[in-house]
C-alpha cells in the first residue's frame, strides 16, 4: 500500500479529454497536468494560449509534436511521480518540456532527465511559449485557427475551476508552496467576474473558486474596489462570493481558512446564493501539534465556529484534510485529533501520512514518527472518517435532492454529484434507471433510497 492512496492525494489530476481535429500540416502539442486544480488552471491558460497561436492539441503522445508535463513538487512522493511522468514522455515521444511546481527546481529535473527540452517554473506562461516556439514552430492559419471564446478546457464543460489568486503568506512548516508559488497576489475581482460570466455563458453550470488560501483573498490588494457593470465590487471573498452567486451557477468554495470573517459567507449558503459547502484545510487538532506546524493553534475557538455555522445553515458540507504521524506527533496528540473528529462530525475528510519534502521546515523538527506508526494511525484516522460518513449517508436517505450529471456510460447509469461532492475528490450519487435523455450538466431532481460509505444512489423524482 502506498503511504497516500490516489484518492487522496492532490498531485492527480483528472485525465484530460481533448479535441484532436487537426488540419494538415498543423503543429501538435500534447499535455500531461498532474497536480492540485490550481495547475490545472495553469495548464488550461497554456494550452488556450497555445490554440490561439495556431497549434492542436493532441490527446495523445504519438500524435504531439512536443509535450508538457506540467508537475507537482508539493510532497516527495509526488515529485517522484512527477519524474516517472517526464520519463514516460521523453519514451514515448522525446521531445519534452517541463513546467510547474517542480519547475523551480530545474537542477533536480535535469540530473534525471537531462534530454528534456526545457524548464519553467509555476505559472510562467510566456516561459513555456517560448520552449513551445522553440520546439515546434508555430503554423497559425488565421482563416481556419479559430480559438473558443471559453478557451481550451480540461475539465468536462460544465464545471470549471475559477482560479481568484496566486501564493501564499502562511509559513507553515511542512509547505513549500510559498517558496515555490511567491505570497498572495490577488486577481481584481472584475477580472475574475468577467471570467466567471464568460464561463457561465459558454454553458459552465458549476464554478469551483481555488486558491491556495480562498478567504484571504483580496487582503494584498487592501480589498480595493472595482467597477463592475453599473456597480464597484471589493476584492473580499464575501464580496465576490455574493457576486459570483448572481451569475445562476454552483458557486463551490474551496481551501477555505477558518478566519472569522468566514461567518459572513455562510448567510450566502443558507439564502442559496452559494453551495453550502466549505473546504478548509484543518490539518489537525491537538494544539502542540499546530504550534510545530506554524499553524494557527485554535482548535477550539475551531469546534464552536463550527457549531455556529451548522446553526445559520444546517445544511452545509465540511470537508477537511489532516496530517497524521507530523514530526513529534504522540498518542496523545493523534488520540485528541480522533476525539475531535467525533465531536466535530466533518462530513468529508481526507488524510496524509507526513512526508519530508526538500526545502521544508519540518524536516528539521526532532522525533519522526516510524512509518509504520504513521501507516496505525492513518488507518485507524480513516476507520473513523469512514465511520462519520457513512452514518451521515445514511441520514440522506429518503431525502429529495437536486443533483448535477456528470457522466452517463453505456449501460444508463448517471454518475452524478449531489452539493455536497466536489469532482474527483467527493463521492457520487448515481442514477441506475430512468436516465433516458439525461446529458452531463443537467441538473436533476432525486430521491435519495440507497447508501454507502461514500456514495449514494437515488431515483428521479
Amino acid at each position: 500500500m502506498s503511504q497516500n492512496p490516489p484518492s487522496l492525494r492532490p498531485d492527480l489530476a483528472p485525465t484530460p479529454r481533448f479535441d484532436d481535429t487537426r488540419r494538415p500540416g498543423q503543429p501538435s502539442i500534447g499535455m500531461v497536468s498532474l497536480g492540485c486544480p490550481k495547475a490545472l488552471v495553469d495548464s488550461e491558460r497554456i494550452l488556450t494560449r497555445l490554440r490561439a497561436e495556431g497549434y492542436a492539441i493532441s490527446p495523445d503522445y504519438t500524435g504531439a509534436d512536443a509535450v508538457i508535463v506540467n508537475t507537482c513538487g508539493f510532497l516527495d512522493s509526488a515529485k517522484a511521480e512527477s519524474l516517472e511522468a517526464i520519463g514516460e514522455a521523453l519514451n514515448e515521444n522525446g521531445k519534452v518540456i517541463v513546467t510547474g511546481c517542480l519547475g523551480a527546481e530545474p537542477e533536480y529535473i535535469t540530473g534525471v532527465h537531462p534530454r528534456v527540452l526545457a524548464v519553467t517554473g509555476p505559472h510562467q506562461y510566456e516561459q513555456v511559449l517560448d520552449a513551445v516556439h522553440g520546439a515546434v514552430p508555430p503554423a497559425p492559419d488565421p482563416f481556419i485557427d479559430l480559438l473558443p471564446a471559453s478557451g481550451v478546457s480540461l475539465t468536462p464543460r460544465h464545471y470549471s475551476y475559477l482560479k481568484i489568486s496566486e501564493g501564499c503568506n502562511h509559513k507553515c512548516k511542512f509547505c513549500i508552496i510559498p517558496d515555490m508559488r511567491g505570497k498572495l497576489a490577488s486577481r481584481p475581482a472584475h477580472a475574475i467576474l468577467r471570467e466567471a460570466e464568460k464561463l457561465v455563458d459558454a454553458g459552465v453550470k458549476e464554478l469551483l473558486v481555488i486558491s491556495q488560501d480562498t478567504s484571504a483573498y483580496g487582503v494584498d490588494r487592501k480589498h480595493d474596489a472595482n467597477p463592475w457593470k453599473d456597480r464597484e465590487v471589493r476584492s473580499h471573498i464575501t464580496d465576490l462570493a455574493r457576486e459570483l452567486g448572481e451569475l445562476g451557477a454552483w458557486v463551490r468554495l474551496h481551501y477555505i481558512y477558518p478566519y472569522p470573517h468566514v461567518r459572513e459567507l455562510i448567510p450566502l449558503m443558507a439564502e442559496g446564493k452559494i453551495l453550502p459547502y466549505l473546504d478548509i484545510p484543518f490539518q489537525h487538532a491537538h494544539t502542540d501539534t499546530l504550534r510545530r506546524m506554524a499553524r494557527p493553534a485554535a482548535a477550539e475557538r475551531t469546534l464552536d465556529r463550527i457549531a455556529e455555522w451548522r446553526d445559520i445553515c444546517p445544511d452545509i458540507t465540511l470537508r477537511s484534510t489532516f496530517i497524521v504521524g507530523y514530526p513529534g506527533e504522540t498518542e496523545e496528540e493523534f488520540q485528541t485529533l480522533l476525539d475531535w473528529m467525533d465531536e466535530a462530525q466533518l462530513d468529508r475528510v481526507g488524510c496524509f501520512q507526513y512526508e519530508n519534502v526538500d526545502g521544508a521546515r519540518s524536516n528539521d523538527l526532532p522525533d519522526h514518527v516510524p512509518d509504520e506508526v504513521k501507516q496505525d494511525r492513518w488507518d485507524r484516522f480513516m476507520e473513523k472518517a469512514q465511520a462519520i460518513s457513512e452514518a451521515k449517508l445514511a441520514a440522506k436517505v429518503g431525502k429529495v435532492m437536486d443533483v448535477i450529471v456528470d457522466d452517463i456510460d453505456e449501460d444508463g447509469i448517471a454518475t452524478c454529484r449531489t452539493k455536497a461532492d466536489a469532482p474527483e475528490i467527493d463521492g457520487n450519487l448515481f442514477i441506475d434507471e430512468g436516465t433516458e435523455g439525461l446529458s452531463a450538466g443537467d441538473i436533476v431532481t432525486v430521491e435519495v433510497d440507497e447508501a454507502s460509505e461514500y456514495d449514494l444512489w437515488g431515483r428521479r423524482v
